[in-house]
């Protein structure tokens, strides 16, 4: 839903866990709730973060997807299963912004225990900037008829994710340029020099893994909902 460089789409009614919104897009349907909690979560989330500017670096993706939700998204059609990469992607995200990615409880646990010589909680994070929009590239193109599922399919969607992912190094690039010391927490690089290079790394490698676990569940998802269109 958030950090992918395209917004999150909703659908509306099918037997294939497509449901969102009402049809008639007044009352609220199942994602709606999700959404709300999700919501909820949010703004949980900013009462008091560990480092404010961070968590508002962070998060901005979240609430800009979100708002693209309630004014247009949720009247869109979408799988399960980039609904779900989404929100997933989104609670990442958040839990980033709240103890910024360095502190992370979870990596931290992680790090102590596998011996770790920094927090790798970013490197979900940048797993994820790749495995959530990777399906939603994949399903806009296959939606609009762009690009058929393929080879192609292959190249461009693992193309367009590590674009985003080197414009999102660059936009740290433009944050720790524009704030100085006040940006160290929210690049997380904890001394790492080849930091960015790893983030890249690890968007292609989430990208991947969610073309060749998620993909035929996303065209199985696909067939059936067009099989209900009459």
């Amino acid at each position: 839903m958030a950090n992918s460089g395209v917004g999150s789409s909703g659908s509306r009614g099918s037997p294939t866990g497509m449901a969102t919104g009402a049809a008639s897009g007044s009352s609220l349907g199942a994602r709606d709730w999700v959404v709300i909690a999700l919501s909820v979560f949010l703004v949980w989330s900013g009462i008091a973060p560990h480092d404010f500017l961070t968590w508002v670096l962070e998060v901005c993706w979240v609430i800009a997807a979100l708002v693209m939700w309630f004014l247009w998204l949720r009247r869109r059609p979408s799988t399960g299963v980039v609904f779900w990469a989404l929100i997933a992607h989104a609670v990442v995200l958040i839990v980033g912004g709240i103890y910024t990615y360095s502190l992370v409880p979870a990596g931290a646990w992680v790090q102590e225990w596998m011996g770790r010589p920094r927090n790798d909680y970013d490197r979900l994070g940048h797993f994820m900037q790749g495995f959530a929009p990777a399906l939603l590239w994949r399903e806009v193109f296959i939606r609009g008829a762009i690009v058929r599922a393929g080879g192609w399919m292959f190249v461009i969607v693992n193309a367009m994710c590590l674009a985003f992912a080197a414009a999102f190094e660059l936009l740290e690039f433009a944050v720790a340029m524009a704030l100085g010391e006040q940006s160290w927490a929210f690049l997380g690089a904890q001394g790492d020099i080849w930091d960015a290079q790893w983030d890249m790394l690890f968007c292609v490698v989430g990208a991947n893994a969610a073309l060749f676990t998620l993909g035929f569940a996303q065209d199985r998802q696909l067939r059936r909902e067009k099989a209900t269109v009459p």
